[in-house]
């Protein structure tokens, strides 16, 4: 059973701060890259950041400087986010590579939604 738990969503002033979270349940595997992704109201699904189990991160041009990914350990992502905009309204959702045994998984979470006033 793998399950991802996102939390930390909610409404927020242009220009404030959030900070998301995602708990990863995952028995006898192992996760690798983990991601965040957005979906605004009317819009295709979009990758946000990447964090490899090495640490390493990539991101999104329309996020860069902005977010912040990270991982505390080898189940936990959070995604930092400052100088919120409008256009960063969307339900977030965290994403996972996972081993277990021979089999590579792919699992997503529920999402977060994040609304972003002007």
């Amino acid at each position: 059973q793998v399950q991802l738990v996102e939390s930390g969503g909610g409404l927020v002033q242009a220009g404030g701060s959030l900070r998301l979270s995602c708990a990863a349940s995952a028995t006898r595997s192992s996760i690798s890259a983990m991601r965040w992704y957005r979906q605004a109201p009317g819009n295709q699904r979009e990758w946000v950041a990447t964090i490899t189990s090495g640490g390493s991160t990539n991101y999104a041009g329309s996020v860069k400087g902005r977010f912040t990914i990270s991982r505390d350990n080898a189940k936990s992502v959070y995604l930092q986010m400052t100088s919120l905009k409008p256009e960063d309204t969307a339900i977030y959702f965290c994403n996972a590579d996972i081993r277990r045994g021979a089999l590579d998984l792919n699992a997503w979470g529920q999402g977060t939604q994040v609304t972003v006033s002007s």
